[in-house]
């Protein structure tokens, strides 16, 4: 799985660990990313999506079909 939100679009950033010695070594932050479920009562399904922390927070506040709908203005097939 990508760590890659569908909703917020957030994904990794990258800059360098920089121990005691100051050596510089490359790494990571990951967002934190996890797959969520919803029923899509509209449709009588469910569709699943992969989401960041903020991306469910969005979800709750917004409601699943107005983010639906939103993705699929983007282009983003569900």
């Amino acid at each position: 799985m990508s760590a890659h939100c569908q909703v917020t679009g957030r994904k990794p950033g990258f800059g360098k660990s920089v121990s005691h010695s100051h050596v510089r070594t490359n790494r990571r932050w990951d967002p934190n990313i996890q797959r969520k479920t919803y029923y899509l009562p509209s449709e009588g399904r469910r569709v699943t999506l992969t989401l960041s922390a903020k991306g469910i927070k969005t979800v709750d506040r917004d409601g699943i079909e107005a983010v639906v709908a939103r993705l699929r203005a983007r282009g983003v097939k569900l």
